[in-house]
């Protein structure tokens, strides 16, 4: 399609100078001397990351990284919005019928989190028997190379609304949808409005409520006879951590973006200490390097929307914008969602809310589960072969969503 175009990244030289400048200013805090993580990011590791961005990290080696995906940009309209720039990468297989895949990253993630699965998803082995994808995954608006809206009420409906123009655009009539963090909420939505295009999707950061025996009255009798299991205790004292210890992100970034957007959006340091926290605490002991951290934390400042618009998903999303009776809550897309659409489940144990099964299969009609003994919150990154072999074994033929779609070449 004519407007569908190759991206390339290609931050100017003013704007790297610009950043040098600021990490060269930085002014740092004192902290009490035994902190450690307790209040926060320590002290020492956010001088040490300022110190490697400004010095020793080289963005036109990443950039030029980056730039081998496969990378466009396409004009997208949203009913009640102006058209929007988004950027994606769109990686096709060299196999007949492969099926078109959806990845959707969330905050405070980025296209970034597909780089490592990108390629194993479209190629397969020789002789394999597993399915191969087309894969997309796009910026969300407002995040990396993608414009972002300039009115209020862009919330979840209008994100879905997006992915599903594009795939559509890109000739995918039916898809099947990968995410976590918000892009578990989005590829929710898209199962709630868009059933018949989204097909199946496969979450690895599984919600739901203790069923009961109203509305899930079969889980609700395991759920009653069944002791949690050792793992699902943990998962439990997981969750009740995030809430009490690490989600007053969310609270801010749900009520008030624009203050937070000022740190964000001028200063380095802020956004090094307030994306580097949730890296640390949120994964597996994953042994982030500083060229990782850099080259993560560089997307969101060089992002076309800038930092700050990032957050404004959280006000959107828990705010009232359109009719009570049919928008699309995170409530809502917790519950159970049936039309057709075929559900996969992947239990992290680092994850931010870890729940028992019972609670997890109240959400849809699911058909592939696996849980696994490492891996948290960015478990694309974190774990790639893990959550490849996932996706293939929920959509090949033992699968429970297999031939749910029938691959199409597309665009």
């Amino acid at each position: 399609m004519a407007d569908i175009e190759p991206f390339t990244i290609a931050i100017p030289d003013s704007d790297l100078a610009d950043l040098h400048t600021r990490l060269s200013l930085a002014r740092f805090p004192d902290e009490l001397d035994d902190s450690a993580w307790d209040y926060g990011a320590p002290l020492a590791d956010v001088k040490r990351i300022t110190a490697y961005w400004k010095d020793s990290f080289n963005w036109r080696v990443a950039e030029k990284k980056l730039n081998g995906l496969p990378q466009f940009r396409t004009s997208i309209t949203v009913d009640g919005f102006a058209p929007l720039k988004i950027h994606f990468l769109h990686k096709k297989a060299a196999v007949a019928n492969a099926i078109p895949l959806l990845f959707v990253h969330g905050w405070p993630g980025s296209f970034l989190e597909v780089t490592k699965i990108i390629d194993q998803l479209a190629n397969l082995t020789p002789g394999s028997n597993d399915p191969a994808f087309h894969v997309v995954a796009l910026s969300l608006p407002s995040y990396g190379f993608s414009e972002g809206p300039k009115r209020k009420g862009f919330a979840l409906a209008q994100y879905a609304q997006t992915c599903n123009k594009l795939m559509l655009k890109l000739g995918y009539p039916q898809y099947v949808t990968q995410g976590g963090d918000w892009g578990y909420y989005i590829t929710r939505a898209l199962s709630l409005l868009h059933p018949e295009n989204c097909k199946a999707t496969h979450i690895n950061m599984s919600q739901g409520e203790a069923p009961s025996f109203l509305t899930h009255p079969r889980l609700a009798i395991q759920h009653a006879l069944t002791p949690y299991t050792p793992a699902e205790k943990e998962g439990l004292k997981r969750t009740t951590w995030f809430l009490n210890e690490s989600s007053g992100y969310r609270a801010q970034q749900a009520t008030r973006p624009q203050t937070l957007g000022y740190s964000l959006s001028d200063s380095p340091v802020g956004l090094i200490a307030w994306i580097y926290e949730k890296l640390h605490d949120w994964s597996d002991s994953y042994a982030w390097t500083d060229d990782e951290l850099c080259t993560w934390l560089a997307i969101y400042w060089f992002s076309t929307a800038g930092p700050a618009a990032s957050l404004r998903i959280y006000y959107e999303s828990t705010h009232e914008w359109d009719d009570p009776a049919t928008r699309v809550t995170r409530d809502r897309c917790r519950e159970y969602i049936g039309g057709g659409v075929k559900l996969g489940l992947l239990h992290a144990p680092r994850e931010l809310r870890v729940l028992p099964r019972t609670w997890t299969r109240t959400q849809g009609d699911v058909v592939f589960e696996r849980a696994h003994e490492q891996g948290g919150h960015f478990f694309a990154y974190e774990r790639p072969d893990d959550l490849v072999r996932d996706v293939r074994d929920m959509f090949g033929k033992k699968g429970g969503a297999y031939n749910v779609v029938k691959g199409k070449d597309g665009y």
